[in-house]
């Protein structure tokens, strides 16, 4: 580690019984967005994402196709890192649950938990919902429908083996009062306090129904629940017993990035299983809101899934990231349409950052021949107001970030383009560049706005990686430029002593209406 503070963070490993939509993707890349910050802020970053593969959906769906449901969850597994790697999510580690490092850490965690009396055998007769992959309660249900999914669920009747999960109820409570930012935002702190006061029960841990699953070392015939074998996917990706030192290394995770759905699963159960084997609990849960399409939820049916392949390939990887990351709120609902998106897209991407890159870039190889000297700050009120603009914007964007505030983080980064591009009207190059008497001044103002790109660069990288990198390369500084960022310790006039700044491709050339 070298010193550096470590930061390990997760998101929920996804079902692979179909494609990564928006949403999906909407999670994962306000990961990303964190994971990059915190690395270029300087510290041991460690960032995990997975899939899900035991699920009974996804044997269902293998037998549809014909397939082995392992071959069927090599495909998709596939698909799912194709996709994030489109989408520039720069994950450390790719768990998936039928990896053996996974199975072995699970029947680890129960044989730990079954010698300390936190497992029996019982019977289970209740609500399932297949879709959830979940035992319901009756509060649980709307109209004898499962709330998120509309759907009636099965009754069942069968033994199983049993967590202790109503032994945990005063821990968890005090673990929650005592560590405020364990679950965020508030709202599901709330919600969570409100579902364990009202009495927890014991759950099934196992199916005897279901073959598709990691067997219980205590009796073959009946398989783990998929939600305690998926839980535990955050300590076997970060080692538990593929490398010991690792894992004492970044256990426990910092964060754990998921969608409010799952908080139960994240903030009662998963605290008490770690709780049981001895573990110490995550940091932060930070259950984040979700995605609709035009103000419908997500739905086949109803043709309103949108697939983030599809738009990265049409719009750019940056430019879906960019709209995703400044248009929702990380602790609300938010929505998407393609209509916002190509909003967005020419007036803050093309207009707003784009126009001022390619503005500043042309006028320095024309006067200047691309060699842009480095010139102490002078007296002049605009040019003080400019650097302490970027010094705020700066400030507010590393407090956002802490904050789990990503949209304001990247409106700070805006305020400062728009910020910049003031400057030129209010300096005027162009007409500074056409008087002898005044290149001093131009150079001044040419040499102001280059360092102001360079914060931007900086700035901009945890949400459009690549569009920074892009940015580097034509101010001269390299796409590697990056990889020195400490954002904490930026400082104005720390770039080059000669800027060799280069004119290449529009970042986003404007979108045609259609």
């Amino acid at each position: 580690m070298g010193g550096k503070k470590k930061f390990y963070i997760t998101t929920a490993i996804d079902y692979v019984n179909s494609r990564p939509h928006i949403g999906t993707a909407y999670e994962k890349i306000a990961a990303d967005a964190l994971a990059r910050f915190h690395r270029v802020m300087g510290q041991d970053v460690m960032f995990l994402i997975g899939t899900d593969e035991h699920s009974l959906n996804v044997q269902k769906q293998a037998d549809k196709l014909g397939l082995a449901p392992l071959k069927y969850c090599d495909d998709m597994a596939l698909e799912f890192e194709g996709t994030w790697k489109k989408l520039s999510v720069s994950y450390d580690d790719f768990i998936r649950t039928t990896e053996p490092r996974h199975e072995e850490t699970v029947r680890d965690f129960f044989n730990i938990m079954h010698k300390k009396g936190d497992i029996y055998e019982g019977v289970y007769e209740g609500h399932y919902c297949e879709s959830c992959e979940a035992f319901l309660k009756d509060a649980d249900l709307d109209d004898e429908k499962c709330r998120v999914h509309g759907l009636r669920p099965s009754w069942i009747k069968e033994q199983n083996y049993f967590f202790r999960l109503s032994a945990y109820s005063e821990k968890l409570l005090s673990h929650i009062e005592a560590h405020k930012d364990f679950i965020l935002p508030d709202i599901r702190r709330n919600e969570i306090v409100n579902v364990i006061r009202g009495g927890l029960e014991d759950i099934s841990i196992s199916r005897s129904s279901v073959s598709w699953g990691i067997s219980l070392p205590q009796d073959p015939k009946q398989v783990i629940y998929v939600w305690f074998d998926a839980l535990i996917n955050y300590v076997s990706g970060a080692g538990y017993v593929s490398d010991r030192e690792k894992f004492k290394t970044y256990w426990p995770a910092d964060l754990h990035v998921i969608g409010k759905d799952i908080t139960r699963f994240h903030c009662v159960i998963w605290p008490a299983m770690l709780m049981s084997v001895g573990l110490p609990l995550p940091r932060t849960v930070f259950g984040h809101g979700f995605v609709s399409i035009e103000g419908e939820k997500m739905s086949k049916t109803r043709g309103t899934v949108v697939y983030p392949v599809e738009i990265a390939e049409t719009y750019g990887a940056d430019a879906l990231r960019y709209f995703l990351l400044r248009e929702i709120p990380f602790d609300r609902d938010g929505d998407f349409s393609i209509e916002k998106l190509e909003t967005r897209y020419n007036a803050d991407l093309a207009n707003d950052l784009g126009n001022l890159l390619s503005r500043v870039v042309t006028l320095a190889e024309k006067k200047l021949q691309g060699m842009v000297k480095r010139k102490e700050t002078a007296s002049d009120a605009l040019d003080n107001d400019l650097k302490k603009s970027a010094e705020s914007a700066l400030n507010q964007l590393i407090f956002s970030m802490e904050s789990f505030a990503i949209h304001e983080a990247v409106r700070s980064a805006w305020d400062f383009i728009q910020r910049c591009n003031r400057y030129i009207e209010e300096t005027a190059p162009w007409a500074l560049m056409k008087d002898p008497s005044r290149q001093e001044r131009f150079e001044e103002v040419i040499y102001n706005l280059v360092e102001s790109l360079r914060w931007i660069g900086g700035m901009i990288f945890p949400f459009v990686p690549s569009t920074s990198e892009r940015l580097f390369e034509q101010l001269g500084l390299g796409a590697g430029y990056v990889k020195k960022i400490v954002l904490k310790d930026f400082s104005w006039d720390a770039g080059p002593d000669v800027y060799h700044v280069v004119k290449k491709d529009p970042l986003f050339p404007r979108l045609e209406k259609k």
